[in-house]
Parts: C-alpha cells; sequence; structure tokens
C-alpha cells in the first residue's frame, strides 16, 4: 500500500489523491509524492555515533526555533484562569479522578508521551521557510519563523491539550465510576469540562485573530475529526474503546477514497479491518491534528497546495508512526497490569485468531474485565509485535520521504532526529 500520484488542486487549496484506495489504507504504506522532488530516503538524518534518544532529540530540536516544550507557554501558565484551574486540581488529589493522570502526562515531557506538536509545527515551518513576499514586521527573525506560525503552534497546543483535558471526564450515569467519592468526581468533571472549554475558546480565539479564513477552515476540520475519533467503534461503559469484531477479507467493504482532507473520513472498508481500522483511529484522533496544523503552517508561509499537502502527509505519517511506538511499548518491558485494546499489536492478533474476541466482549461494561494476561500472552505468542514493527518502520519511511522535500537545513536534521529517535 502506497500514496499514489498526487493530482488536481481541489477548492480547499488541498491535493486529491487517485482512487486506488481510501486514504487510511494509504497511510498504512510508504509515501510517493511525484510532484515535489526528493532525495535520497535517509540524506535528511544527522549523523551521530549512537541514535539519538527522544529526550536529546527534543531538547536540540527546541534550540533551533526557541521554542520551550509543550504546555511551558508563559501566557499559559501565568494566566490567572490557568492558576485557578491548577488551584481547583489540587483538590482531586487522592480522589482517583482520571483529570490527575492527564494533567501528570501533559506536564511530564518524558519519552513516554509526545507533548511536542507545537514545535514540530514550527519545525516544519523552518525547514521550508517562507515566501520573501511577507513583509519583514511578520518575520521572527531570530527563530527563522513567522509570528502568525508561531500562533499557529500554541493553537494546535491548545487544541491537543483541551481534548485531552476534556477525554477526562467520567460517565456518572455508570453503575460503577470508581473508588472515589462521588463528589469528588463531580468535581473533577466540572474542572475538566470547563478547563477544556478554556482552553478550545483560548484556540477559536488565536486562530480568529490570524484572520485566514481557509485556515480556520481546515483547523475546524482537525477538531471535528478529534471529536468523531470518540465515536469511532466500540466503547465501555466509561467511553473506553474497543476494537471492533475481526471481519474476514471476502467480508469488508471495498475501502472508500478520502478525497480531500478537510471532508470528513468515510468509514467504508475500516470496521474489522486491523491495519485500517487503527490507521483510521489515529489519524482522527492525532494525525489529523498535526498533520493539518502541518499544512496549516505552510499555507501561512505563502507555500503552493503540493507542498501544503506534504506537510499534511508528514505530520499524519509522524503521528502514526508515534503511535505504533506507544503501542510497542507495553510490549517491551515486564507484563503490564493493563495496555490499550486497539494498539496495533493486539489489533494483528485479533485479525489472526479471532476467536481472542471473546476476552474483548467480557469488557463492554468495563475494560477493567478483560482479562489481559491472556491477550498478552497471545500478543507475545503470534506476530503481532513484528507486524507492529513494520507498520512503524513504514510510516517512519514515509515521514522521511516527505521530509526530502524540504531544503537541506538545521531544522530538517532535528526533525530526522526525532523520527529516528522513535525507530524500533
Amino acid at each position: 500500500m502506497s500514496f499514489s500520484c498526487l493530482r488536481n488542486v481541489t477548492r480547499c487549496g488541498m491535493v486529491k489523491v487517485s482512487s486506488s484506495g481510501a486514504l487510511v489504507s494509504k497511510l498504512g504504506g510508504p509515501c510517493v509524492a511525484r510532484e515535489v522532488q526528493t532525495s535520497a530516503p535517509h540524506a535528511a538524518v544527522a549523523q551521530h555515533n549512537t541514535k539519538p534518544d527522544w529526550n536529546r532529540a527534543v531538547s536540540e530540536a527546541e534550540k533551533i526555533v526557541g521554542y520551550p516544550t509543550s504546555f511551558l507557554s508563559l501566557r499559559w501558565v501565568l494566566s490567572d484562569e490557568i492558576a485557578n484551574v491548577a488551584l481547583h486540581l489540587r483538590k482531586l488529589v487522592g480522589s482517583n479522578h482520571p483529570l490527575l493522570k492527564t494533567a501528570k502526562n501533559l506536564i511530564y515531557n518524558g519519552k513516554n508521551n509526545m507533548q511536542a506538536w507545537g514545535l514540530i509545527v514550527l519545525l516544519v515551518s523552518k525547514a521550508a521557510g517562507h515566501s520573501p513576499e511577507i513583509p519583514d514586521m511578520e518575520q521572527d527573525k531570530a527563530a527563522g519563523v513567522l509570528h502568525s506560525q508561531r500562533a499557529l503552534a500554541e493553537v494546535t497546543e491548545m487544541i491537543r491539550t483541551s481534548h485531552l483535558v476534556h477525554k477526562g471526564l467520567v460517565n456518572m450515569n455508570a453503575p460503577q465510576v470508581g473508588p472515589g467519592d462521588p463528589d469528588d468526581m463531580m468535581f473533577g468533571n466540572k474542572i475538566a469540562l470547563l478547563g477544556g472549554d478554556y482552553l478550545l475558546a483560548n484556540s477559536c480565539s488565536e486562530l480568529a485573530n490570524l484572520r485566514n479564513q481557509e485556515l480556520v477552515e481546515l483547523m475546524s476540520s482537525a477538531v471535528r475529526d478529534l471529536a468523531e475519533a470518540e465515536f469511532l467503534g466500540e466503547r465501555d461503559e466509561q467511553n473506553n474503546p474497543l476494537p471492533s469484531r475481526p471481519l474476514p477479507k471476502d467480508h469488508m467493504e471495498a475501502p472508500l477514497e478520502w478525497e480531500c482532507v478537510l471532508q470528513p473520513l468515510p468509514m467504508g472498508g475500516v470496521a474489522g479491518s486491523a491495519r485500517r481500522e487503527w490507521a483510521a483511529r489515529h489519524v482522527l484522533a492525532a494525525g489529523a491534528l498535526l498533520g493539518k496544523s502541518c499544512s496549516a503552517t505552510l499555507k501561512l508561509a505563502g507555500h503552493a497546495p503540493a507542498l501544503q499537502t506534504q506537510g499534511y502527509l508528514f505530520g499524519c505519517h509522524l503521528a502514526l508512526a508515534w503511535q505504533a511506538f506507544l503501542d510497542l511499548e507495553a510490549f517491551s518491558g515486564p507484563e503490564p497490569r493493563s495496555f490499550s485494546l486497539v494498539g496495533a499489536p493486539l489489533a494483528f492478533t485479533l485479525q489472526a485468531r479471532p476467536e481472542l474476541y471473546e476476552l474483548i466482549e467480557q469488557g463492554r461494561r468495563s475494560v477493567h474485565d478483560v482479562d489481559y494476561h491472556k491477550l498478552y500472552e497471545a500478543v507475545m505468542a503470534g506476530d503481532g509485535i513484528e507486524q507492529t514493527k513494520q507498520l512503524q518502520r513504514e510510516h517512519i519511511r514515509a515521514a522521511s520521504h516527505v521530509l526530502d522535500s524540504f531544503p537541506n537545513c538545521d531544522a530538517r536534521t532535528a526533525l530526522a532526529n526525532i523520527i529516528v529517535a522513535m525507530h524500533p
């Protein structure tokens, strides 16, 4: 599966792809973009004696664009609203509300999470450069990006963070909402709802200040995709995702085309297909936002629609490669108490052994009722891990291929090092 030749600029400023298969199926393979000349597949990767780790790659990238780690924007942290949210958040300590775990993951910028999306957007901005027609007043010459591109990077971070905060809501109508006090759970829900709404409203305000209707339309479609991701497939009573029942190939629907990135992703041929469902789920939940942000920053820089599409593809492939990396982590050490039921290793295992879906059925009420030990043993005994590694390599190769479209510079090298840091 690979991207075929890009063709025909659409009304929305993107580029259509040929009808050889659905976009999610194409995201499963290397990118082949013939409009943009590329160099050797690994030309952008910096030469190191040792493979760069994630923290070092991100730290070096931050120095290039002068952008701190995500969630550390002073305009956020020092604002009265965020300070009040943090103050109320302290009251939830000991309540087991999922918002506490979300807050911890947002603040901890280690290798286990990818809170560097604004940084990725700015690196793409600097790597591609900008049109010489853009006035000097709009340029941040010290960082090598535009002021509007820096604002877009913050918008991307705020949208991503608001989505994660909103996911911390607890379904109070479920028979069991956890060991915590119901009043604490309700209070945590209020903080999650209002905190997420505040960030989302701020992102809308910042986006409107850029005064670019096409940009607003593009980023709004990314917010829509995040919402649609929460309704894809089966869910337990706390909205934790469950995989669809695997279907034989002769029972699957024909894949539908996704001809423009602004349009909703058609679901034909997605449910029941391990690879396609995994890609669709994470394109909607992560890849679309990062990809459309990369495309939007190239639009701000005055680049042609073909290169804007390359930015979108780069963001999608990078997000999918990162997700595959996270899926593999649960199976790279001691047996965990739980792991993602919609991760790629388990998806491939269920496709090969459909009878294991009976274990998934146990989680209809709560994912905690699933026998993770049996599923873990099944994954370790099969080739799901190897297939996931191959899937990750394909997206890494595709992201590297798109990266070669950009001029050779320190920002492109930093992006390449980030890609190398997640290589299996």
